[in-house]
């Protein structure tokens, strides 16, 4: 008899531990995306947040953005997002953007309660990682206006390619119009696979596509390198054994 109150005994209390290890591992814990890192801010202002997000998540499944939530406010009197950078099953960095005010909730995130990520691995691209940023042409320099009277347009088009892979060109687009009255175009330089240099030209009214050049979203690029000719080396040596 007291064997078998022992065996009940036993039974129930390796019960009660599987059902405590369940409820604290949560149904969400088996999501799909595993964090990379969390930032909080804006892009040119933020803090990583990894750590105060995984106590977020061991206290409750979901919860709202604010600077209050987050304990942190790197650039006041803008508004500010959550930004979470997680690895899909694919393999792929995948960014998550929860603006103030949004809820969070942690159901798609692997281990979200247990708090097993955030260990590193995220590329450091505030717009998230991508296959916008392999292609094979590395930018050396941006150039707009015409022959005669062109400006360097590197660090403007950065900007433009962090905030999105497309963008139409006109002089408004880079805040400046170096030839006015006379038609312009943004030139980038470039180096491909091969060594050699290379030009794109975009006219006025173009879109301009990022897809093809090498850290595009990321802005790395555009540390010299360019031969500084306005017709680039491709072009000038096809001129030259034409004549």
């Amino acid at each position: 008899m007291i064997k078998m109150r022992f065996m009940i005994f036993l039974t129930t209390a390796l019960s009660l531990m599987l059902l405590g290890t369940v409820a604290a591992q949560g149904p969400g814990d088996e999501g799909e995306y595993l964090i990379l890192s969390a930032q909080y801010g804006t892009e040119y202002h933020h803090v990583d947040v990894t750590d105060r997000l995984k106590e977020l998540a061991r206290r409750d499944r979901t919860f709202r953005v604010n600077h209050d939530s987050m304990r942190r406010d790197p650039d006041e009197g803008h508004q500010k997002a959550l930004r979470i950078y997680a690895k899909g099953p694919n393999g792929g960095e995948r960014m998550f953007e929860y603006v103030d005010g949004s809820v969070v909730d942690g159901r798609m995130f692997r281990a979200w309660g247990r708090g097993e990520w955030g260990n590193g691995g995220w590329s450091g691209n505030w717009n998230g990682g991508g296959p916008v940023d392999k292609g094979e042409f590395l930018i050396l320099s941006a150039q707009y206006g015409s022959e005669r009277r062109h400006v360097d347009v590197t660090g403007r088009l950065k900007e433009l390619a962090r905030h999105d892979q497309r963008f139409r060109l006109d002089f408004r687009t880079f805040g400046v119009d170096p030839d006015e009255g006379h038609a312009k175009a943004l030139r980038i330089y470039a180096r491909g696979p091969d060594g050699r240099e290379r030009m794109f030209e975009f006219v006025d009214g173009s879109v301009i596509d990022g897809s093809q050049f090498r850290g595009w979203g990321r802005g790395e690029w555009g540390n010299g390198g360019w031969s500084g000719r306005w017709e680039g080396e491709v072009r000038e040596e096809r001129e030259r054994q034409r004549q």
